[in-house]
């Protein structure tokens, strides 16, 4: 029970602070040492649990791996974003997109749905830059345009087996993939059902007469693939060669640059105002807040404690894995922690009832999307440039959806 009451006071100093507008990577940070002090862990606790990791993970899975893979990705990102605008590709894309897909709302959707095909963490910040664009070329809120990019980036991760939560589950369980991927499709289609619903079917400016895209079809094209062709050489090698996403940008960007011709002169001052402290001090405080609830061992408390309540199987199995997801903001992390604890109820083989797995995982998604500890939120707030609740408060439609998805096949298959 101390455990959830740390968590939660941790959680509600770090909305205090953003409401008293300290910056989100400060805000972040003073969380993570206030759950520290809460649960106890010292600074040679936190010590000796990252030199358990050091040398019980592989290197990719490290903290100290993750902390500069992340902030090299996100400030390549900014480098990218930059150089658009420096070469004029950016202003070019809104109307770009507006031509190809003929539908601002499709547009809107469609583009963090093809990058949410990407499973790496801060990949949201792929398709923001083009999101924002084309949102501030609307006229939308920018809280309105980052809960877009932010739900429909994630309505894969149920279903894509690039995201290692979908493989871990069928393992866990001892079931076939098609057999995963046909009951966990429910969460993605009512998900994106209620995405359409709330997000793109209102609070939409009306379409302004004047600014109809008047480009033909060809140059459409060429205007959105000038803007596509880093991020999907990205994802080609990361697919193709494993090679991490900022080694893959950080080349993309030099052959952008060489191949709009910028001048070298111009490179130094690109590369330097996407540089943002913030954002790397957001990155550190998030990784810090998971060491200290791993190395205070907060989760198996609230394991514990719940199991003790007696709390009915399918509020259990739904709200345990919300629960932890919250706190934590891992998909990963939350399945490996609360799967192992649901499987007596959900069963394996043959006997698994797989109605109450997308119970839930549908758990696990609305727990991810409603918290400010969700990496990916928190970089949406910070690139956005608006406020946490402003983008968790649009996304309470949606989630109802994605709950209102498990609780169907729990019903019919369950």
């Amino acid at each position: 029970m101390y455990a959830l009451i740390a968590m939660a006071l941790a959680l509600a100093l770090l909305v205090v602070l953003l409401r008293l507008k300290v910056k989100l990577g400060r805000s972040m940070l003073l969380a993570s040492v206030a759950v520290a002090v809460l649960l106890g862990v010292s600074p040679s606790e936190l010590w000796q649990m990252i030199v358990a990791e050091w040398n019980g993970k592989s290197l990719s899975r490290t903290t100290g791996y993750l902390f500069v893979t992340l902030t090299a990705l996100v400030i390549l990102v900014n480098v990218l974003g930059s150089a658009m605008k420096e070469t004029g590709v950016s202003q070019r894309l809104a109307s770009a997109l507006q031509g190809l897909f003929k539908s601002r709302r499709l547009a809107l959707a469609a583009i963090p749905m093809t990058m949410g095909m990407l499973p790496t963490p801060g990949g949201i910040m792929f398709s923001a830059p083009m999101v924002r664009d084309l949102g501030d070329h609307i006229g939308m809120d920018r809280s309105h345009s980052a809960a877009i990019n932010f739900f429909f980036r994630h309505q894969w991760e149920t279903i894509w087996p690039l995201f290692p939560a979908v493989p871990l589950i069928q393992v866990m369980l001892g079931v076939s993939a098609f057999s995963l991927i046909s009951h966990n499709v429910a969460i993605m289609l009512l998900g994106t059902l209620g995405g359409i619903v709330f997000l793109l079917l209102w609070s939409i400016p009306p379409r302004n007469p004047d600014a109809q895209p008047k480009g033909r079809f060809l140059d459409d094209a060429r205007n959105f693939a000038h803007v596509f062709w880093p991020i999907a050489l990205v994802a080609a090698l990361y697919a193709g060669f494993n090679l991490p996403p900022a080694a893959g940008l950080g080349a993309a960007i030099l052959i952008f640059l060489v191949l709009h011709k910028v001048p070298l002169g111009r490179w130094s001052a690109i590369f330097k105002s996407a540089f943002n402290i913030d954002i790397v001090v957001l990155i550190f405080g998030a990784l810090l807040f998971k060491l200290n609830l791993e190395a205070g061992r907060a989760i198996p408390s609230v394991l514990k404690f719940l199991s003790d309540a007696n709390v009915p199987p399918y509020l259990l199995i739904f709200f345990l894995p919300m629960l932890v997801a919250s706190l934590t903001g891992l998909t990963l992390g939350t399945v490996a922690i609360t799967f192992p604890f649901l499987i007596p109820f959900i069963g394996t083989g043959a006997e698994a009832r797989i109605g109450l797995e997308t119970l839930a995982f549908s758990g696990v998604v609305c727990g991810l999307l409603l918290t400010p500890v969700h990496l990916c939120m928190a970089l949406s707030a910070s690139y956005f440039e608006t406020p946490l609740a402003g983008i968790i408060v649009r996304l309470l439609g949606p989630v109802l959806f994605v709950a209102g998805a498990g609780v169907l096949m729990a019903v019919f298959f369950g």
